[in-house]
């Protein structure tokens, strides 16, 4: 931890559970809730308005649904050359399709709405570090959504420009493991893992580590039995 502030906020159109979410986030002292919105266009307002790292976006919501809204947050973003926030999608339903809508469009993960406390947190600070997060037990409905099989794509030229280190350590990262975890395994650094994820993700022309998981998936280069997280 560097004692960075992680600046967070809240779509959701149920008030009742943003106060539930408001109290527990306000809680954390590495955490500063900066703005809450009942629907998704107001996320819209509220993303420009407060900045915020990170965004707990329902997925079912009048007037804008979170997949419209995610999308149009990050393309803001990127049309101002501005760091977008890191967006995790809540739903009722087991990766139901906004989820994998949300999660394909740039989404940075999605979590059951009756996640334990605890985990939620934990969550917003793995995103924060620019890892992904999927809900425990969704690799088998991620797969299901994602490819898999004889339904896989051919896996784009692209991916051939990956050098072996390269490879390597896509295939780790796909399974859902962290800078650290890597480092770790592959005795490198940190700084150096890092390096290579955005060299990975440059070349594939992807925007985050969740999409590098949703691309192995399409592709066949993780199945359900090399498991995400």
């Amino acid at each position: 931890m560097t004692g960075e502030t992680i600046r967070v906020a809240l779509v959701d159109d149920q008030e009742l559970f943003r106060a539930g979410i408001r109290m527990l986030v306000s809680s954390q002292p590495d955490f500063e809730f900066v703005g809450e919105a009942g629907d998704g266009r107001g996320a819209l307002a509220l993303a420009r308005e407060t900045q915020p790292d990170v965004i707990l976006m329902d997925v079912r919501m009048p007037v804008m649904d979170g997949i419209q809204s995610t999308i149009a947050i990050l393309d803001a973003a990127d049309a101002a050359g501005t760091v977008p926030p890191r967006i995790i999608v809540l739903t009722t339903f087991d990766l139901d399709e906004g989820a994998a809508h949300a999660l394909r469009n740039g989404a940075s993960g999605f979590l059951l709405k009756d996640t334990q406390p605890g985990f939620l947190l934990a969550a917003i600070r793995t995103v924060h570090a620019g890892n992904a997060v999927i809900a425990p037990g969704a690799t088998q409905a991620l797969f299901s959504h994602f490819g898999g099989g004889s339904q896989t794509r051919r896996v784009p030229d692209q991916f051939e420009s990956l050098t072996a280190r390269e490879k390597g350590i896509f295939a780790l990262a796909a399974r859902g493991m962290s800078n650290s975890e890597i480092a770790a395994g592959e005795f490198l650094s940190e700084a150096t893992v890092k390096t290579h994820i955005s060299r990975v993700l440059g070349k594939l022309g992807l925007r985050d580590r969740v999409q590098l998981v949703i691309f192995a998936y399409e592709h066949g280069l993780i199945t359900p039995e090399s498991p995400v997280g």
